[in-house]
């Protein structure tokens, strides 16, 4: 039987920032965490972002869920770190991908770990690569390859596969660019099998000596941006700008709605994690939620993931900061890798606001009560992902759950059945309205279907989206042609 995958790194609680939940740890700390990852021998990926990332994430649902199911997320940037400590649980360090991944390829070499650089052009890559050799030549830098430039939806992802497949990678950096390569990453890593993938962004052209970095008083002084801006001032200066406004509004704002409510509140008493009949956990939480509690009852609220579905009641906590809520997104984030049901159960009208500040509440399964949360759980266990219906000569396909990675498989498989049914001239509706989110992976599973069916003659419209896939499909700009929309 296969182990379980490992968790997140537990020694000091993730902070949520604009929802992102970051890991608290130092560079050495995250060097040691991928080896970790590595000794597992199981698909892993990590995420280094910076203001950018998270702001592009605060737009983009598939951008925020790939940092919320990532197993590694590092500040990349001082304004992060700053921010960490305006918000009561101070990052150690900045972790950049820069800085970074030099001291990982040096491991490497010590370790006889296998590293793979893809992405970045031909030239930077293999540059990257010569130089990469010359200061490491006991470094099994086993495959360097750039793909040609497409859309992600349109890249040959099974050579790419293949190619990872024959060298066995420990390490594949990508250099695709945000969010191309994170988006790349989320669809292939499972099916590579690599240990530890994360996207590099111009780390590629670092070690080629393209562009070089800030001297080291603007890395600590959080300046390097304006160097990095100055290098590329055409294509950065007007993103960085908007990057900081929206971000530092953004914090401020977060500071202000779960600052702002933290009053006096009654003394704790022990958090308790019971059992139910049916063999799932009940959590009740402390009436504070912030950085004391989750130390303290972390490890326990964790180990209650790992043995099955958790309902995590909130009707007593009156208050939870950034630190809280990072805590809630790793615990969910735990029970999707183990394929087990987590429910936040009758969150306060503040703890709710704030997860809907922080664009959260999509992401966690929220309920009333705990007896709602046990006729949500038999109903999504008896429910089928596709059911049908056909009505003279149209076809109607009903879909459920998520269409990601991880069901893509199956629920083609299972579209492709009920699909058999039809003839030239036929519609066919395949009804969004059950799906609570799709990935890219889910959305190229659409394209498929879309241009099948018009070469036998079949005419196939998805309607009614959530606002979850809709916001997928704007930003792959699919959103006209898959929903037959017109604007």
């Amino acid at each position: 039987m296969q182990a379980s995958p490992p968790a997140a790194p537990a020694d000091r609680a993730p902070i949520a920032i604009l929802g992102v939940p970051f890991d608290n740890v130092t560079t050495e700390k995250t060097l040691e965490v991928i080896g970790e990852m590595i000794a597992s021998g199981q698909p892993h990926y990590g995420a280094t972002a910076n203001v950018d990332f998270i702001v592009q994430a605060l737009d983009d649902v598939e951008l925020r869920r790939i940092l919320f199911d990532a197993h590694l997320v590092l500040a990349d940037g001082m304004p992060i770190v700053w921010a960490s400590k305006f918000l009561g649980n101070p990052l150690p360090e900045r972790v950049t991908g820069s800085g970074m991944i030099p001291q990982l390829l040096a491991r490497a070499e010590q370790k006889g770990w296998k590293v793979f650089f893809l992405g970045g052009t031909e030239q930077s890559v293999a540059t990257a690569a010569e130089k990469t050799r010359a200061k490491h030549p006991k470094l099994k830098l086993v495959g360097v390859y750039s793909p040609p430039f497409k859309p992600l939806l349109e890249m040959d992802h099974a050579d790419i596969l293949r190619r990872l497949h024959e060298t066995k990678p420990a390490i594949v950096l990508v250099a695709f660019g945000c969010p191309k390569q994170e988006k790349w990453i989320n669809m292939n890593y499972r099916a590579a099998g690599v240990p530890f993938m994360v996207g590099v962004g111009a780390t590629i052209d670092f070690l080629a000596g393209t562009f070089k970095r800030a001297p080291e008083w603007m890395q600590k002084s959080g300046t390097e941006w304006i160097f990095r801006m100055l290098q590329e001032p055409r294509r950065l200066a007007g993103r960085y700008g908007n990057g900081l406004r929206v971000f530092t509004f953004a914090i401020l704002w977060q500071w202000w709605r779960l600052r702002a409510r933290k009053v006096s509140l009654p003394p704790d008493g022990p958090a308790a994690v019971e059992p139910d009949p049916f063999g799932n956990f009940i959590i009740r939480a402390p009436v504070r939620l912030c950085v004391a509690e989750s130390q303290a009852y972390g490890g326990e609220w964790r180990r209650a993931v790992e043995n099955g579905t958790v309902m995590f009641d909130l009707a007593g906590t009156s208050f939870a900061d950034s630190t809280g809520l990072g805590v809630l997104i790793r615990l969910r984030k735990r029970a999707r890798e183990l394929g087990h049901q987590f429910f936040l159960v009758a969150p306060r009208p503040s703890l709710a606001a704030a997860l809907r500040l922080m664009k959260l509440d999509e992401f966690f399964t929220v309920q009333a009560s705990v007896t709602g949360a046990h006729i949500l759980m038999e109903s999504l266990e008896r429910s089928p992902a596709v059911t049908s219906a056909v009505q003279s000569a149209e076809l109607q396909i009903r879909w459920s759950g998520e269409v990601t990675t991880l069901n893509a498989v199956e629920l083609g498989v299972h579209t492709e059945a009920e699909l058999s049914q039809t003839l030239p001239g036929m519609a066919v509706m395949i009804d969004l309205s059950r799906v609570t989110f799709v990935d890219s992976t889910g959305i190229g599973l659409m394209l498929r279907f879309k241009k099948n069916l018009k070469g036998r003659d079949i005419d196939l419209k998805f309607v009614n989206p959530t606002t979850p896939v809709r916001n997928v499909l704007r930003h792959t700009r699919l959103e006209e042609y898959l929903l037959g929309e017109t604007k």
